[in-house]
């Protein structure tokens, strides 16, 4: 597994295009997440 990491790649795309359905999903989960602070600790939760 080492050796696939320490190879360069031949192809390198820099033009990255997310899926409609990928951003859509990582809008509501921005949406549904909930972080409560209370004195030094952090709740998180999903609203869904």
């Amino acid at each position: 597994m080492a050796k696939l990491y320490s190879q360069q790649q031949k192809h390198q795309s820099s033009k990255l295009v997310p899926r409609e359905e990928t951003i859509k999903f990582l809008l509501n989960y921005s949406k549904a997440l909930s972080v409560i602070k209370y004195n030094e600790l952090q709740f998180n939760s999903l609203l869904n």
